[in-house]
């Protein structure tokens, strides 16, 4: 691997190995999500796949090229997810989607995240946060579970994310 601003860049197959890697990862998150924890958490079919789409994302947003920056990658997805997951869990509890609701959660959790010393976690919760209300608006029945489903999702493709890094970590050395 060679180093491009400061970022490890890995040569043609190390790319084709980690691409590979993701591929097959991502596939592990899916199925983990829409098979095994469906069963544990009986939902919609929807709720399956949008459950399924979640941890592909934290899967990919958390699988790198070095161990390291994985699990620094997935500290920053489970916090921003957790602060996301706390701000629409009690709005959701009292109240139903709103924009202005959703908006103000967006407003909150960038200020909190600011004070808490992570701003580069600021788009990520924001986004988690747009997600999960606009989910709530479209299956409204009980809105209040899609935070905690969101975060479910999130531990698991995480999770994945750092067992790949450390797998390929295992291998790059052998």
């Amino acid at each position: 691997m060679k180093t491009q601003n400061d970022q490890m860049v890995p040569e043609a197959t190390g790319a084709i190995i980690h691409g590979v890697m993701s591929s097959l990862l991502c596939v592990i998150s899916f199925w983990l999500i829409t098979h095994m924890l469906a069963r544990a958490f009986p939902v919609s079919r929807d709720d399956d796949l949008l459950g399924g789409m979640w941890a592909v994302i934290a899967t990919i947003f958390v699988y790198r090229y070095g161990y390291e920056q994985t699990i620094a990658a997935a500290l920053s997805r489970i916090a921003a997810t957790l602060l996301s997951f706390v701000l629409c869990l009690i709005y959701l509890l009292f109240f139903p989607f709103n924009i202005w609701g959703m908006a103000t959660l967006i407003g909150v959790g960038a200020v909190v995240m600011v004070w808490l010393g992570r701003p580069e976690d600021v788009i990520t919760t924001g986004i988690t946060s747009t997600v999960v209300m606009v989910v709530a608006a479209i299956s409204p029945e009980h809105a209040w579970k899609q935070p905690i489903l969101r975060v479910i999702d999130t531990i698991v493709g995480a999770g994945i994310g750092i067992i790949g890094a450390a797998i390929s970590s295992k291998l790059a050395t052998t």
